[in-house]
């Protein structure tokens, strides 16, 4: 009981909410560009997930029908098929989607710009390719007993080096390669691979008529690069086949300014009891767009299990969370998705 007291004395730390400075930032960017601007970021442990849907769905029915919305994106990634259902609702409100990239659009964020009529890019931005990988229930486990993604093209990289050294040997690689990763994972991944390149086409398809071209650009972005993480500039986008531009000096100041909001919004504001209690709160995915901002935020508690090496969770509070202002008030709430 006195533990228990001690913790409920300890004032949690809460990320801060810094709505009225990003709506100003917001409100410079839209009267520069000339039309409304919808913002998206993730901090490095968020991600592109399906209930970014609904929470999208939230901003856009404050936004309402424009000619052309202008799309700011710094994600390092998540779902391929979460960004074909937000290009989705997107284009329903707009005529033309401009993307407007600053910083890391990696994976399912680059798959969201495919589905932008054009991509102006700052000087520290890049995309990244969109090959396969795969969290699977039976992937292998990491030294904190965590299930760890596994690459499709790493997997085929093995398999290609063991025959080139092996020769003429009649030993099968896939089952020395089977000790390590299961038989399901390899067939989860050839299956998801098809599934990229397809929802790369259907994106594209959006601005882009000529199905060779849809083609093409879909199968370099998933197999042309090395890593899945190798960086695309500008000029590299523009050979692939994208529409990509420099994005003016001044909008690129303002997202620089605005992402900084942003990251100082999704730093981790934890409070340690001991060595193994701890309550941890961070804002890990944001949407905003003039007068509306919607936010994930986890909040739980923390516990170390010594004897498996790791931390789990209890008392899980995370929620979407809305602010919205209207005839100059702010009103705060929760956003409940099932």
């Amino acid at each position: 009981m006195e533990e228990k007291n001690e913790e409920q004395s300890v004032k949690i730390k809460q990320p801060p909410v810094l709505f009225n400075k990003t709506q100003g930032v917001i409100g410079q960017l839209a009267r520069l560009l000339g039309g409304p601007v919808v913002t998206y970021w993730n901090n490095p442990r968020g991600s592109v997930c399906h209930s970014d849907v609904v929470a999208l769905y939230e901003v856009l029915q404050n936004v309402g029908q424009h000619e052309t919305i202008y799309l700011f994106l710094k994600s390092g990634g998540g779902s391929g098929q979460v960004s074909l259902r937000l290009i989705n609702l997107l284009r329903q409100h707009c005529r033309e989607l401009v993307a407007l990239v600053p910083l890391e659009c990696a994976s399912a964020a680059t798959m969201v710009a495919l589905g932008a009529d054009r991509i102006l890019m700052g000087p520290t931005a890049y995309l990244t390719a969109v090959d396969t990988s795969l969290n699977h229930a039976l992937s292998p486990l990491d030294r904190d007993n965590d299930r760890v993604s596994v690459s499709l093209d790493e997997l085929q990289r093995v398999i290609r080096l063991w025959r080139e050294q092996q020769g003429d040997s009649t030993d099968n690689a896939y089952k020395s390669l089977f000790q390590y990763v299961h038989p399901l994972v390899v067939g989860a991944l050839d299956r998801a691979e098809s599934l990229s390149i397809m929802l790369c086409k259907e994106l594209l398809s959006y601005h882009i008529a000529e199905s060779e071209v849809t083609e093409r650009v879909a199968a370099t972005l998933n197999s042309k690069y090395p890593s899945h993480n190798y960086p695309i500039l500008m000029d590299e986008a523009v050979k692939i086949g994208l529409k990509a531009e420099r994005l003016p000096d001044e909008i690129n100041r303002l997202l620089l300014q605005l992402n900084g909001q942003y990251s100082e919004m999704g730093q981790k504001a934890t409070t340690d009891f001991d060595e193994f209690h701890a309550h941890g709160n961070e804002i890990v995915n944001i949407w905003e767009s003039s007068d509306i901002q919607v936010y994930y935020q986890q909040e739980r508690d923390w516990f170390y299990r010594a004897e498996e090496r790791r931390w789990i969770t209890m008392n899980d509070n995370s929620s979407w969370r809305r602010i919205d202002r209207q005839k100059g008030k702010i009103r705060k709430g929760v956003l409940h998705v099932a």
